[in-house]
């Protein structure tokens, strides 16, 4: 066995082919290995991009709903007649900022002073605020200037009393943002860090200005004298940052935010932001970066995010280029072809899925505005139908109706002329006469069948006259409860609430077998509220969808029309609840805005 071996040995090792299987095993482990490895680190490095690419756009849409809330504080301004501390308070109270905006940490207005106007406007502000936990007025800094931009109004107020009476303009940056803002209408930041009451947070400002009710602001001339002050809203950078950082899956990729780009020879931008503050780093190991830029209102922020490899790595990442270059020869060619088809697979698959994504979005947003068309003729169709009813109706009534009373009065006096002296005649007459009061009585029913006159009359005296149809109908007893307040009421609005209200009863006498009816009529804080309610055998949600059926389906269609809403709750057995509410400053606008189709 030792002289085989001893023969054996040197005969392999001098084989030329045994080397180059061995060179090429080699060659093919290590080429596994290489494309392995790039796999497993392009991988990483796309859902790396791909997480923050999600956490810059959750930063943009963070700052684009703060910039919503900042133009609906504007419009708050141009929709009352007098903003004052308590509706303010109303006001910013409904948006509940700690649920849906909590890096929001206040809404204000500043008030635009001239030097002048100062010794009125302290006088004026001396009761300002009392009861509603302002602190007694003092205008600061203290010194004369000749412009002041003054914070009038704070919420919550509890947080920054301090800052009650603040002149906002004293800061440079800040009084040139507000001149810009004024003259183009147009949001302004200062761009530079504003500190808020709670300790660690380092926030940012946004302010709109805000134009006098009512006067011109189309020119720089116009706006500067119909310019008021600014409204403003201070977040917390660290919050909005959080809420963007709240939906990753990478939860060792570090993020910081920089108020500008580094440029060489200049000053380093300013941290705003660092998800790692305080935390102590070890040694530094390879990582991914990338620099994504946020603008914020004509700011250029600059987000840096980083995370270690190993960190997007799992076990099979680290061992796969291991595995592939450990095989040689048809079993790493195999492994190869095997490890390149899934990884083409995949891509394919991300590919796909992106496709149909877009497909679907778009197939989305063609469905949508195909359904929004549909609405707006439907709208259309529905104005067109009442104003036709409307015009057939007083055709009717001062034609026909005019005619009808003329015959009725020749008629009349026939029947008086011919009571004594021609019986038979006046008997023709007298029935003549039955047969024109009952067809002045179908005329009416037509025309009260097309368009009530008594809709002329407002919206409550409609729905109670409509009431007492029903109660003469049907013989179901039925209450009203109302305000008598109708005189926001348009055309439009009280059409669409009396059609609501003739379906409902229909239902309820076809189908409810009630015995009562209660309809209520009320306002309440510039919405209308109009709530059918019957204690009826109550109406199943198999009802709704029944083919055939679309009287729910109209009533939801005009409610949403109006700008509305519309709930229909049935408890089987025990009656069936209608409720509608429109917002009266919102329905005329919207009911002209659906009803009007393109050329």
């Amino acid at each position: 066995m030792r002289i085989f071996q001893k023969q054996r040995q040197p005969s392999t090792l001098r084989n030329p082919k045994a080397w180059g299987g061995v060179l090429l095993s080699l060659g093919v482990g290590a080429l596994l290995y290489f494309v392995a490895y790039t796999s497993t680190e392009s991988e990483a490095r796309e859902r790396f991009a791909i997480q923050a690419g999600n956490t810059q756009y959750n930063i943009v849409a963070g700052i684009k709903a703060y910039t919503d809330v900042l133009r609906s504080a504007a419009s708050f301004f141009q929709a009352v007649d007098e903003v004052t501390p308590e509706n303010f308070r109303r006001y910013v109270s409904g948006l509940d900022l700690a649920e849906h905006f909590p890096a929001i940490a206040s809404i204000n207005f500043a008030r635009n002073l001239k030097a002048e106007q100062r010794p009125t406007f302290e006088q004026s502000m001396r009761h300002w605020g009392q009861g509603e936990g302002y602190p007694s007025f003092r205008l600061q800094p203290p010194g004369l200037r000749a412009e002041y931009a003054v914070l009038t109004l704070l919420e919550p107020m509890t947080d920054n009393h301090t800052k009650y009476g603040m002149d906002i303009a004293i800061r440079p940056q800040v009084a040139q943002a507000l001149a810009q803002s004024r003259d183009s209408g147009e949001l302004s930041s200062s761009g530079q860090p504003v500190g808020l009451t709670e300790p660690g947070q380092s926030g940012m400002g946004l302010r709109l200005p805000v134009y006098r009710k009512g006067l011109p602001a189309f020119s720089v001339a116009e706006r500067r004298a119909a310019y008021m002050g600014s409204v403003g809203i201070g977040f917390s950078i660290q919050r909005l940052m959080q809420g963007a950082l709240a939906d990753t899956s990478l939860q060792q990729m570090r993020v910081t935010l920089y108020n500008g780009i580094a440029k060489p020879g200049a000053p380093p931008p300013l941290l705003l932001f660092d998800s790692e503050s305080g935390m102590a780093h070890g040694p530094q190991e390879a990582s991914f970066e990338l620099d994504l830029p946020v603008n914020f209102n004509g700011h250029l922020w600059n987000a840096h995010f980083s995370m270690p490899e190993r960190a997007l790595y799992s076990r099979f990442d680290v061992y796969l280029p291991w595995l592939a270059g450990a095989l040689s020869g048809t079993a790493c060619l195999l492994l190869y072809a095997l490890f390149h088809t899934l990884s083409s697979s995949r891509q394919r698959a991300i590919k796909m899925a992106r496709a149909m994504t877009r497909e679907l979005r778009d197939s989305q947003a063609k469905l949508q505005l195909s359904h929004q068309k549909l609405r707006r003729l439907a709208a259309h169709s529905d104005k067109i139908k009442e104003e036709e009813r409307k015009r057939i109706a007083r055709e009717i009534h001062d034609d026909l109706g005019q005619n009808l009373l003329v015959l009725r009065i020749e008629a009349d006096m026939l029947a008086s002329r011919t009571q004594g002296r021609h019986p038979r005649l006046h008997a023709r007459a007298s029935a003549t006469l039955r047969q024109i009061d009952n067809t002045i009585g179908s005329v009416r029913h037509i025309i009260n069948d097309l368009r009530p006159h008594v809709l002329d009359l407002g919206l409550s005296a409609a729905v109670e006259w409509q009431i007492g149809q029903f109660r003469q109908r049907s013989g179901i007893s039925c209450e009203l409860v109302e305000d008598g307040n109708d005189k926001d009421i348009d055309d439009h609005c009280a059409t669409a609430y009396f059609r609501i209200l003739q379906e409902s009863l229909s239902n309820i006498s076809q189908h409810a077998k009630a015995s009562q009816v209660r309809v209520e009529l009320r306002h309440q804080g510039g919405t209308l509220r109009m709530t059918i309610s019957d204690n009826g055998v109550g109406i199943r949600a198999s009802s709704r969808n029944k083919s055939g059926s679309f009287g729910l389906v109209g009533i939801e269609e005009r409610v949403n029309l109006l700008g509305g809403q519309c709930s229909i709750i049935g408890i089987p057995d025990a009656g069936t609840t209608v409720t509608v509410m429109v917002p009266l400053h919102a329905a005329m606008p919207a009911a002209h805005s659906a009803a009007t189709l393109p050329a």
